[in-house]
């Protein structure tokens, strides 16, 4: 799994329930259902009465977790943090002393009377922006939303774990007004409404606490479409809050993608239903910040600006939600035993992220191209970004030493060159591949053989994949891990574009509206609390063509004021400009508004781009034709 940010531009410059009988078994069996309820139908300053009813314990002391880490997110989140009033109750419902441990953790003593736990659950999303630069906290796809129109409801914000019971079966029923919509990718075994008909109760099943974390849910005033892309239900719920887009506006842009993605996997096999969580968010102080999602193994959670124009967020919905479904290959399919028998609150971390994140970002590139979504020049600038990407990040570290330590400085820094350098890793080993196999096989093909070899329910050991993915294909694979891998020295792509009859040259390249190829043309004034122009302006066509000086400040880009805590949000929202639409931008110089209202034509940088060789022989051309369209 993944949590998969847009690019961060700024990155650099800146219920209650009462008791039910209980099973008097000596210990607690793994086939007793762990009750809980989450009670949104009796919420109180954001925040939601949760009920965790155990079963009867035969131990002297028991602790409760909430996630300290959860997978995917390879960042600390502390959901603990968000949990008020915590209080655990006997049989004859007295209270029980509780011991708080840490942040998430809570230990009970003489347990063998605890009949439940209760707590309230405070949001995330209205949170974010307390915290400051740096501070630990849920990645907004992974937080949670509570309020009067809406309910994000990522579980593993609101039910934690006893220590010993994670492989327990789950009973959750989720109370909340009768008018809600319901969506979620867990499933729902009944529900019941109340005698007045102002609260539906819905009940679900988890076959254990994995099924909890891994499935999330969207209540309130939500649009859902339903289609099939060939043998998979996809279920696409939205939540606007100005109803500025739904479900319906961006169903065939999703079809369409997905219905290439599955083209592009052909015979891989691959999840029966997909759930997609759109929240879009108006860029308020309590609105999401995190602009992004969280993969789930058959659903991804999307956090999304909603002041995106429908081209705009349907093209980020492409890059960001095609890279998720990507990941029913890996992990799903194939993963290591750090992510098959996953620590919440003590995660260990698998050495392939170049596989897990970087061979999925690259699938998300790479089946644009072969699908004929986009042009070729349209894939190999979007590869060029990733290679000037991987420069501003440390370029000679171990990619191998850095996931199995990604929670940990300076590692930790370095995770974005997970969808930079870990997608060219996989790029350069499907065209080793190519290259090696005369066409026919590429990293598609290897990673469905892994499939085929491991799946789901079977973990490979973290130390042997590399040598099996060798013995597996060729020699020639071992030099390139060892080196560029395992090892910290920088690849030379060129030696891989050669292959294919490309390389990196000089000249007039295609670019947008915030970078000059891969560098930000912003400056940020933290204090003064401004975003401006940089020199780096000068560089990029389409402002320089408007008059845009170095050093102009950025005021209000169509109709909305630049702030530094919306500033992101505005800035993303000019990422995805596309030539032809018109815009109005309101600028500082000297004291004086300028005004720049015009119609977007395409953008143009001079710098470093991939270009055919003017000499490609015939034989490069077809391998590369087996790359790209194979």
């Amino acid at each position: 799994m993944n949590t998969k940010p847009i690019t961060a531009l700024l990155a650099g410059i800146l219920m209650a329930s009462c008791s039910t009988s209980k099973n008097s078994s000596n210990d607690l069996a793994i086939n007793t259902p762990i009750e809980s309820f989450i009670n949104l139908s009796h919420v109180v300053n954001d925040k939601a009465p949760v009920t965790i009813n155990p079963g009867r314990f035969t131990t002297q002391t028991v602790t409760y977790r909430l996630p300290r880490v959860v997978q995917g997110t390879y960042s600390v989140s502390n959901f603990g943090k968000y949990v008020d009033d915590f209080k655990a109750f006997d049989y004859d419902g007295n209270e029980m002393p509780v011991v708080k441990t840490d942040m998430n953790t809570w230990t009970i003593d003489n347990a063998k009377k605890l009949d439940k736990i209760t707590y309230l659950v405070n949001d995330t999303f209205d949170i974010e922006e307390v915290g400051g630069i740096g501070e630990e906290q849920p990645f907004s796809p992974a937080g949670t939303n509570i309020e009067q129109t809406n309910d994000v409801l990522n579980l593993h914000g609101f039910i934690g774990y006893f220590d010993s019971l994670k492989n327990n079966q789950y009973k959750l029923d989720v109370t909340a007004p009768s008018n809600f919509t319901r969506s979620s990718a867990l499933p729902e075994v009944s529900s019941k409404t109340s005698e007045d008909g102002r609260f539906v109760t819905t009940s679900y099943f988890a076959t254990r606490y994995f099924d909890i974390t891994d499935n999330p849910m969207f209540y309130g005033n939500l649009s859902v479409e339903e289609f099939q892309v060939g043998d998979i239900k996809i279920v696409l719920s939205v939540y606007s809050p100005n109803k500025i887009h739904s479900a319906t506006s961006l169903k065939d842009a999703m079809y369409k993608m997905m219905k290439a993605q599955k083209a592009f996997l052909r015979d891989i096999n691959s999840t029966p239903r997909y759930d997609i969580f759109l929240y879009l968010s108006e860029g308020l102080a309590e609105s999401p910040k995190g602009y992004g999602a969280l993969e789930h193994h058959t659903s991804t959670v999307v956090v999304l600006p909603e002041a995106s124009s429908e081209g705009e967020l349907a093209e980020s919905m492409v890059d960001v939600v095609s890279h998720e479904f990507f990941h029913i290959v890996t992990p799903l399919s194939v993963h290591s035993e750090d992510v098959h028998y996953f620590d919440y609150n003590n995660p260990t971390f698998s050495k392939h992220l170049w596989m897990y994140e970087g061979v999925t970002e690259y699938f998300a590139t790479l089946f644009q191209v072969n699908q004929g979504l986009v042009s070729e020049a349209d894939f190999y600038n979007k590869i060029m970004q990733k290679i000037q990407g991987a420069k501003n990040m440390d370029d000679a570290m171990s990619f191998t030493i850095m996931s199995e330590n990604v929670l940990k400085a300076p590692y930790k820094d370095q995770y974005l060159n997970v969808y930079q350098k870990g997608a060219l890793i996989g790029m350069c080993i499907d065209i080793t591949l190519r290259e090696e196999s005369n066409g026919q096989r590429g990293i598609l093909s290897l990673m469905k053989e892994l499939s085929n070899k491991y799946g789901k329910n079977k973990p490979f050991e973290d130390d042997k994949l590399i040598d099996e993915i060798v013995a597996m294909t060729y020699p020639s694979l071992r030099s390139f891990f060892d080196t560029h891998v395992i090892g910290d020295t920088p690849i030379n792509y060129n030696e891989y574009f050669n292959k294919v009859g490309l390389e990196i040259g000089e000249g007039q390249i295609e670019t947008n509206y915030v970078f000059n190829g891969g560098s930000l043309i912003f400056a940020a004034d933290p204090q003064a609390g401004k975003i401006f122009f940089s020199e780096a302006v000068t560089e990029n066509s389409f402002w320089n063509d408007n008059g845009v000086q170095p050093g102009d400040v950025l005021k209000a880009v169509n109709g909305t004021e630049m702030t530094m805590q919306n500033a992101n949000q505005l800035l993303q929202l000019m990422f995805g400009w596309n030539p032809g639409e018109d815009i109005e931008v309101t600028l500082e110089r000297n004291g004086e508004d300028v005004e720049v209202k015009t119609t977007t034509t395409q953008s143009y940088t001079f710098g470093e781009g991939i270009i055919e060789k003017p000499d490609a022989t015939e034989a490069q051309k077809k391998l590369r034709e087996a790359w790209l369209k194979g």
